[in-house]
């Protein structure tokens, strides 16, 4: 099956979409399934004055027509609902080609917070956007129990997996910081809730991993916090897999795949017990939820590493995009796109 993604996240942005489909697409082909992307890549863009460093593609409709058309797909999936997603999303109406979509972000909590336009204003222009989709892919069943109380409706399951072989409890990183070290990692924005962690009298170190525009007035307000900016690849493992707690103090994320990939390095896990948190923890083992997030630290630093490693190699990409693929399987196109001349390699579509 051909697969075309439309997305307005993607590298060099690091944040929990772009590695969902990073991995999905990895998976996918293992499983015979081709997946190219429609990424903002090769469109102009404007920068975004509240996100330093993050710009918004300026798509035109002739450019995304000809691009869908030289990968020419057997099915669609829109995983944002950026320009890219609503510019895809309109072609695909006219056209009369059924698409599915993917709730992975909360926009009007993220909007909200930032700019003060009511939740539920929101919640009307996604609803609009989504109800033209075959199927609204989601991530865990919390998700679906409220965005269905909100009117969404066609909900449809889509799990999220983790790499267990990149994230790994091997080779600690060598922190000399006093223990125990509550770590938290991602993006350094507010709508990350991250001073609900940063002013908790713990013991030991906290440590932040990631960057964004809180960074700066963070780091000077609590000076007692490790920032240490972003880290990838096996440098990111062995920091993760050096802490005693991962802190996840999101109130906003729909599921949080970092929480997996501590969990796969051996980390427990300390969170609200709010969406994501809920359906990843639960009652298991390897984590604890609690209103009182200093309760759940230190609650968290004792629970068994094993046990964590051991709850994600149950949680594989392979199963993830099993479920996605059979959700596209599951829709049956109206009619088929035209062949267009294909360009050599990926870059017919990502320009």
């Amino acid at each position: 099956m051909r697969i075309l993604i439309a997305t307005d996240a993607w590298h060099p942005q690091v944040n929990g979409v772009v590695r969902t489909l990073t991995s999905l697409a990895g998976a996918a082909s293992a499983l015979g399934a081709e997946i190219e992307f429609l990424t903002p890549d090769g469109f102009a863009s404007l920068g975004v004055p509240t996100y330093p460093g993050l710009r918004v593609a300026l798509p035109n409709r002739r450019e995304i027509a000809r691009r869908i058309e030289t990968a020419s797909p057997e099915a669609i999936h829109i995983a944002t609902e950026g320009p890219i997603g609503w510019s895809v999303r309109a072609y695909c109406r006219r056209n009369k080609l059924p698409f599915t979509t993917s709730y992975t972000t909360r926009f009007p909590e993220y909007v909200s917070v930032r700019t003060g336009i009511p939740v539920s204003l929101g919640y009307a222009v996604l609803r609009r956007f989504h109800a033209a989709a075959s199927t609204i892919m989601i991530a865990t069943d919390s998700l679906r129990q409220e965005l269905a109380a909100r009117g969404f409706r066609k909900l449809g399951f889509w799990t999220r997996g983790v790499d267990t072989g990149l994230f790994n409890p091997d080779s600690p990183a060598s922190l000399d910081l006093p223990r125990p070290i509550f770590m938290t990692m991602g993006r350094v924005a507010v709508e990350k809730n991250l001073e609900a962690f940063l002013s908790l009298d713990l013991p030991g170190t906290k440590v932040v991993i990631g960057d964004g525009p809180q960074k700066a007035s963070l780091a000077h307000k609590y000076p007692e916090v490790k920032f240490l900016g972003e880290k990838k690849g096996q440098d990111l493992t062995s920091h993760l897999a050096a802490a005693d707690v991962f802190v996840f103090p999101s109130l906003t994320d729909t599921f949080g795949v970092v929480q997996l990939e501590a969990l796969a390095c051996g980390t427990p896990v300390a969170a609200f017990p709010v969406t994501g948190p809920l359906d990843v923890i639960a009652d298991h083992p390897i984590g604890a939820l609690d209103t009182d997030l200093r309760s759940a630290c230190l609650r968290a630093a004792g629970m068994s590493r094993e046990a964590c490693r051991n709850f994600a190699l149950e949680r594989s990409w392979e199963n993830s995009a099993r479920q996605f693929i059979g959700n596209l399987t599951a829709v049956q196109p109206s009619r088929s796109l035209q062949p267009a001349l294909r360009v050599a390699g990926r870059s017919a579509v990502q320009g």
